[in-house]
């Protein structure tokens, strides 16, 4: 593959491995909220906006018409019992190259602004750009996240061809085909086939293994 004019990273599943986060803070307000224990996590849901996880959460117990106060107190815990999450293989390696060389690449992401600030306080990440699901309209599967990132780092529609977007999602890989860019899968929920199939130019196991390869 050439070069990209730019680089485009979602961050759970390819950045870090934040399951145990989000559940955890799933699980602690649905306890506050309804003294219930939570259905497992959904594989379907893996990169949806956290307003769709909430419904379906609250839907398992026939509530779903108080997944807003879900969505409100699960963004609470989460601040509250923060969990810092693991950091995946690459990301140094690929952020360093891109900052080196002046490749302009930032963060789209469905999960909150505060998670994702906070985690790369904590992990020391250098990504100068950075959109969470409150800065869309219409959050993935829509475009509306990577184009809004692409126009911050200054690309015009034109340029879109020529991006790469690192996503571990069929969620994810919709919005970056939607945005006429190029998805690349990473591997964390969903198989190779899977992830071909959704629409992925290439696949690779992580972003060390994208790197050693593509770059």
């Amino acid at each position: 593959m050439p070069m990209p004019k730019g680089v485009l990273f979602d961050f759970d599943g390819v950045v870090v491995n934040s399951f145990e986060s989000h559940y955890s803070a799933w699980s602690s307000a649905f306890k506050e909220l309804f003294n219930e224990e939570i259905a497992p996590y959904p594989k379907s849901h893996v990169g949806k906006s956290p307003r769709k996880i909430a419904r379906y959460f609250c839907e398992q117990i026939g509530k779903g018409d108080q997944f807003e106060d879900l969505f409100f107190l699960k963004d609470k815990h989460l601040e509250l019992y923060f969990k810092v999450p693991n950091l995946l293989p690459g990301v140094t390696d690929f952020t360093d190259y891109l900052s080196t060389n002046q490749i302009p690449y930032g963060i789209a992401s469905n999960a909150t602004k505060l998670f994702l600030r906070q985690s790369i306080k904590h992990l020391d990440l250098n990504f100068p750009v950075v959109f969470g699901v409150e800065d869309y309209k219409k959050p993935k599967p829509a475009p509306e996240a990577y184009i809004t990132l692409a126009t911050a780092l200054g690309f015009a529609e034109g340029d879109f061809k020529d991006l790469w977007v690192f996503e571990d999602s069929l969620t994810g890989i919709a919005a970056a085909k939607s945005a006429g860019m190029q998805p690349i899968g990473i591997l964390s929920k969903y198989s190779v086939e899977e992830m071909k199939a959704a629409g992925s130019s290439q696949v690779f196991e992580n972003l060390k293994e994208a790197f050693d390869l593509l770059i």
